[in-house]
């Protein structure tokens, strides 16, 4: 048996986000991402082989996707399933605490 608690061992002011995998198998990956005022940097855009499902457990961030004009702006409890192949970054995240995500990766379908 395996057990932890999503809020221990936040980490302080970073110079990148800390992804730590929970579960991985089957297809299957769960990631427990902490931010800690990150954004993706200008320029580069995330396009994933696999579909993400993520929620924002603490904090706040705001994500941007490809050919839409308005931001994406999450808060505790706020989850966006995000298709393969779907073109998106994150613009910032919260700098004045750690900002908790959970994403599932997983295969189309």
């Amino acid at each position: 048996m395996k057990r932890g608690n999503l809020f221990a061992n936040l980490p302080g002011p970073r110079p990148g986000e800390l992804v730590e995998v929970l579960l991985a198998g089957a297809g299957v990956t769960l990631e427990r991402i902490i931010s800690t005022g990150q954004a993706t940097p200008p320029g580069h855009w995330y396009e994933q082989e696999q579909q993400e499902w993520v929620i924002l457990l603490r904090g706040s961030a705001a994500l941007c996707f490809d050919g839409e004009a308005d931001l994406l702006v999450m808060e505790p409890g706020d989850w966006v399933e995000i298709p393969a192949h779907r073109r998106h970054r994150v613009e910032w995240t919260d700098p004045a605490g750690a900002t908790v995500w959970l994403a599932l990766h997983h295969q189309p379908g």
